[in-house]
């Protein structure tokens, strides 16, 4: 595990991106990749930032909690946010929604066990999908509220089932999908520095 230390303020942002196909850049480019756009929005105003792709294709939040201790250990220094982007397989695959909740719930913990902040990426399924859709689509607010971590309701919000913002596949984001997804994100990765500068500044003064 990374040493628990309070991470540099953030004009050289370092983000951390844990998630699944949708963060690793199924598809695409690594340069059209979510981390890689993001990592160039951020650079507008953290002329240093830095994001990690951290994202394996077909993983779940069994498979992220398994890794994640392994990530968090490789990594160069402590981040200053991390955005957890799992859920999606699990509900693909047909995982019963308390054991989702409890994955993602044992990784939000292990993070906040290390000192880093998190920005929960939320997946929404069909509500027409019945009463497991509805369980499962109530796990992020839930477990965002639980861990007072910030929350993005939706990853593709705007993008899902969209004509010309996925891939063949009808799932995956193509460049202009991810591009619309880190665009929107965006004020809430900058919000979360922010709220870290305004500590800092108050701590020193």
């Amino acid at each position: 595990m990374i040493q628990h230390d309070h991470p540099p303020a953030p004009a050289d942002a370092f983000i951390l991106a844990f998630g699944d196909s949708l963060t690793a850049g199924y598809g695409l480019r690594r340069d059209d990749a979510f981390p890689a756009v993001l990592e160039r929005g951020l650079q507008a105003k953290f002329a240093g930032a830095s994001v990690h792709n951290a994202g394996v294709s077909g993983d779940t939040t069994s498979g992220g909690r398994a890794r994640l201790p392994r990530v968090l250990a490789a990594l160069p220094r402590t981040p200053n946010l991390s955005i957890v982007e799992l859920g999606a397989n699990d509900f693909i695959r047909g995982v019963d929604p308390a054991r989702t909740a409890d994955h993602l719930d044992a990784i939000l913990a292990m993070l906040h066990d290390c000192r880093i902040p998190v920005l929960l990426a939320g997946m929404q399924a069909p509500a027409i999908l019945g009463e497991r859709a509805r369980r499962f689509n109530a796990i992020y607010p839930t477990l965002a509220a639980r861990h007072a971590v910030a929350l993005d309701p939706f990853f593709l919000d705007g993008v899902a089932g969209r004509r010309g913002f996925v891939l063949a596949d009808g799932f995956h984001p193509n460049a202009a999908g991810i591009a619309h997804v880190a665009e929107r994100i965006l004020p809430r990765v900058e919000a979360v520095l922010a709220e870290q500068v305004g500590r800092q500044e108050l701590v020193g003064s």
